[in-house]
C-alpha cells in the first residue's frame, strides 16, 4: 500500500521518484537522542538542535512524529532539549538497532496515508542506517537528515549517508526538508515553518570548516 501511494503521489523521472515531500504523506522519525550518548557522539547537541526544529515543523504542520530510545534502562532517555514532552510524545524503548519495532510498525499500518518518512537521530551508521533499509523493504521513501545525524565517529558518519544514497535513500538537510513540506510561499503554514528556520542551523560538521 504505501509503495502504491509513493508511486501514485510522487514525480517520477525515468521510473525513479523524484522524492517530493508532501506533509500529508510523511512522517517524522527521531532517533535514540539520549542522555548516555551525549558524551561520545559528535556535534550531539547541534543534532539535537536541528531535530527539534524539524520537530516543530512537523507539529505545524501535523505530521505525525516517532521517538524511540535505545534500552533506555542502561542508556538514559531522551535529551530534554529535544522537548518531545511539549509535543505529547511518548519515547518507544527498544534494542535492536532499527526503529521499526512492532510499535512503530502499527503505527504506520493504522496510517496508511504515509508513504516517505523523514529520518534522524544517532547513530548514523547503525540505527539509522538499519531503519533506513527496514523502511525501505516496506516500500517507503526515506530522507535522512545529513545535519540531524551523527556517530561517535566522523568516517562511520559519512559512509553510512553515502551507502543510504546507494541502497535509494534521499539524503537532504534539515532546511530543504522543511522547505520541501510548503514549497510556495502562499502556503498557509509558510510563515511559521520561515520562522523556525530564519537563523541558519548550527553546523553538525559534516564538512570540513574552511580555514
Amino acid at each position: 500500500m504505501a509503495g502504491n501511494l509513493v508511486r501514485a503521489a510522487a514525480a517520477a523521472v525515468g521510473g525513479r521518484s523524484l522524492g517530493r515531500l508532501v506533509p500529508q504523506n510523511t512522517a517524522l522519525f527521531l532517533c535514540d537522542m539520549q542522555e548516555k550518548f551525549r558524551p561520545n557522539i559528535k556535534h550531539f547537541a547541534e543534532v539535537v538542535q536541528v531535530s527539534n526544529r524539524l520537530l516543530q515543523a512537523a507539529s505545524v504542520l501535523d505530521i505525525p512524529s516517532i521517538v524511540t530510545e535505545q534500552y533506555p534502562k542502561g542508556l538514559g532517555h531522551t535529551v530534554p532539549e529535544l522537548e518531545v514532552e511539549k509535543y505529547g510524545l511518548t519515547p518507544i524503548a527498544k534494542t535492536q538497532f532499527s526503529m521499526c519495532v512492532p510499535e512503530v510498525d502499527e503505527m504506520l499500518k493504522a496510517n496508511k496515508n504515509i508513504s516517505s518518512v523523514i529520518l534522524c537521530g544517532i547513530e548514523t551508521h547503525a540505527c539509522i542506517l538499519q531503519t533506513t533499509m527496514d523502511l525501505l523493504e516496506r516500500d517507503y521513501e526515506v530522507h535522512v537528515v545529513a545535519d540531524a545525524c551523527a556517530s561517535r565517529s566522523h568516517l562511520d558518519r559519512v559512509y553510512a549517508l553515502e551507502r543510504v544514497r546507494r541502497l535509494g535513500g534521499f539524503v537532504t538537510t534539515s532546511e530543504c526538508a522543511i522547505l520541501s513540506l510548503a514549497p510556495n510561499s502562499a502556503h498557509p503554514k509558510f510563515r511559521q515553518l520561515q520562522k523556525i528556520i530564519w537563523t541558519p542551523a548550527p553546523d553538525s560538521g559534516l564538512l570540513p570548516t574552511p580555514p
